[in-house]
């Protein structure tokens, strides 16, 4: 009879788990699916890469370890399931103002991973939204301590300053931002314009410079 009542809960959650849900972690752009909750049952198989917060009459009991796991239905429940996979989020484009008051369209992507499932679980209630508000806020924070044309130059350092200041408030929440870039930066057409005479006028200077200089060595010669 144990072998039976064995069958039949590793059949009811195989057929459970062929319907997945969206984590918390899903975004238009991109979906990240994992296993969806599943039944209170006996035996569970939790998939690599995951880990199944539980809970035992309300509280928080253990993390589930990829593999063959047993659980005490009724009294244990599967309240959150989180991926440890890295994650992608796109951070929306936004406004920045450089120290130079000149106003930027800026947009970037993060990757993240969770590193404490317990604190991913109980420590935020929506992280995406969490982390890319902070990335938002960091960001702009970041670019209004730089002029415009050291955004330019100095991309890679803005990336780790942006990196560093998100672990520092993302470590109560379990989540490691691994890397962030920034993709596209946009200047108002104006400034695009009044950038684009300057390097041509630089670039007459140098031409003029070096004509002259040819000049006078051929006068010397």
């Amino acid at each position: 009879m144990l072998r039976t009542a064995l069958c039949r809960a590793g059949s009811g959650l195989l057929k459970h788990s062929r319907a997945p849900v969206p984590v918390l972690w899903g975004t238009r752009a991109q979906q990240r699916w994992a296993s969806s909750l599943p039944m209170n049952t006996l035996v569970l198989f939790v998939p690599q890469q995951e880990a199944w917060v539980v809970e035992r009459m309300g509280r928080f009991h253990r993390i589930l370890e990829p593999g063959l796991n047993f659980l005490i239905p009724v009294l244990d429940k599967i309240r959150y399931v989180q991926s440890l996979k890295e994650i992608v989020i796109d951070v929306p484009e936004q406004s920045a103002v450089s120290l130079d008051n000149v106003t930027l369209q800026i947009d970037g992507v993060l990757y993240l991973r969770i590193l404490d499932p317990f604190k991913a679980s109980y420590g935020v209630e929506d992280p995406e939204y969490a982390v890319t508000q902070l990335a938002q806020t960091t960001m702009r924070s970041e670019l209004g301590k730089l002029t415009l044309d050291k955004v330019f130059r100095e991309r890679e350092s803005l990336n780790s300053n942006i990196v560093h200041s998100i672990n520092q408030a993302s470590d109560e929440w379990g989540i490691r931002c691994l890397r962030y870039e920034i993709k596209d930066i946009h200047v108002p057409p104006r400034v695009k314009e009044s950038m684009q005479m300057q390097v041509e006028a630089e670039r007459k200077k140098r031409a003029t410079v070096l004509e002259s200089e040819g000049t006078r060595e051929a006068d010397i010669n």
